[in-house]
């Protein structure tokens, strides 16, 4: 038996879960969070496997001293000792073009996940804070990388090339990376095992971010989210796809900087920018109550998942499954409900019942529907783990 950690390093938060791995068996011993890191009132939690909780108000001005309390928090009452920890596995969000799968940790890779922060500023150099500082807390313990771009690797160039003067992709990186991997792998994944073959599956990630992907025979052909994560469908905060020189335009005539241009892009657009409420929850409630702007701003978000979905149909000739995942796609009955609806032409029939249902895998389509539909909640700790066992076996 064996026990693994996974991390989750925010630039001031860092989650965690502590998993008993016994063969194809994973437990979730302890999860939590540390909150606040290098801010006043920092705080760290956890929560145990049969419900019971704690949360320590303590100084972690620095990654190390929140991996110290996280560690010492699962030392009250889930590790005896560290030497049970047999390693740890981390959440790294951009491996550019140097990582295709998961790997094993050293200097190197560290080194090139530093590289690769120019891609992704706000995450990358805190997954680089928390391998560091776990190699210097316990610096004999095995680090495995799992990267939230690597199942996007598989696009061919036709997917992942912009149309610009190729020296911005062979000089300067400028291509198509996609987000949310691990997330679409695993319930591609899951998919593929209730219908019995990898097919065509259309994967939709649908939280705060949001992302939609096509995959075949278990590999990802293409992806919504683009360079960064503001590209792809409509999200909370952000736009998605715009007019590549709305931006321009907008700079020019409202004298906007880029930064301020940034901080609209991805703070201030999305479903906040239609309606005021990133959270979902809050515009499906002022939809019921027929306020206007929401019920705008709900036809927007249908219409962009649809033709995502729509599109990646015909890249793929077709398709055998759709998966709804994360906080909207676990949670929304309206959405999923008014997707389905609309894509009934292929033969699509929604069951009602189960697609009220919550907090479990559930078919939604109805039995004899030519294309079905799930919703699979998503388990991207897992998939870290199990890469970590497998590389460091």
């Amino acid at each position: 038996m064996k026990k693994i950690l996974v991390l989750n390093s925010g630039s001031s938060s860092l989650k965690y879960q502590l998993f008993n791995v016994d063969g194809d068996k994973y437990e979730v011993v302890a999860k939590g969070l540390a909150e606040r890191i290098g801010i006043d009132n920092s705080f760290v939690s956890i929560k145990y496997a049969d419900g019971s909780k704690k949360e320590k108000k303590v100084d972690m001005p620095t990654h190390n001293e929140a991996i110290r309390e996280v560690l010492s928090l699962l030392l009250d009452g889930a590790l005896n000792s560290m030497d049970e920890l047999s390693a740890v596995g981390h959440r790294v969000v951009h491996g550019g073009e140097y990582f295709k799968k998961s790997a094993l940790v050293d200097d190197k890779v560290i080194a090139q996940i530093d590289e690769l922060s120019a891609l992704a500023p706000l995450h990358n150099p805190a997954a680089v804070l928390g391998l560091k500082a776990v190699k210097n807390i316990l610096p004999n313990i095995k680090q495995v990388v799992a990267f939230d771009t690597a199942f996007h690797q598989s696009m061919g160039k036709d997917a992942y090339l912009y149309a610009l003067p190729i020296e911005q992709y062979e000089k300067h990186q400028i291509r198509r990376y996609g987000a949310h991997g691990t997330s679409h792998q695993y319930v591609a994944r899951e998919a593929a095992k209730i219908i019995g073959k990898e097919g065509k599956i259309i994967t939709c990630h649908l939280g705060n971010g949001a992302s939609i992907s096509a995959v075949e025979h278990g590999k990802c052909v293409d992806t919504s989210m683009g360079f960064t994560p503001l590209a792809g469908v409509v999200m909370g905060t952000r736009s998605g796809d715009i007019d590549p020189y709305i931006p321009l335009h907008i700079m020019k005539n409202q004298n906007k900087t880029p930064d301020e241009m940034n901080f609209m892009l991805n703070k201030q657009s999305g479903m906040f920018g239609l309606c005021g409420f990133s959270d979902m929850r809050d515009v499906e409630e002022h939809y019921m109550k027929g306020d206007q702007k929401a019920i705008d701003a709900l036809g927007v978000y249908v219409h962009t998942l649809l033709r995502f979905i729509g599109g990646y149909i015909a890249v793929l000739g077709g398709v055998d499954a759709i998966v709804f995942t994360a906080g909207v796609g676990e949670n929304s009955p309206i959405i999923r409900k008014k997707v389905i609806e609309r894509l009934s032409f292929l033969g699509m029939s929604l069951d009602e019942e189960a697609n009220n249902r919550r907090g479990s895998i559930e078919e939604i389509t109805k039995p004899g529907s030519k294309v079905r539909a799930f919703v699979i909640p998503t388990n991207e700790e897992l998939v870290i783990a199990q890469d970590t066992v497998a590389l460091t076996a």
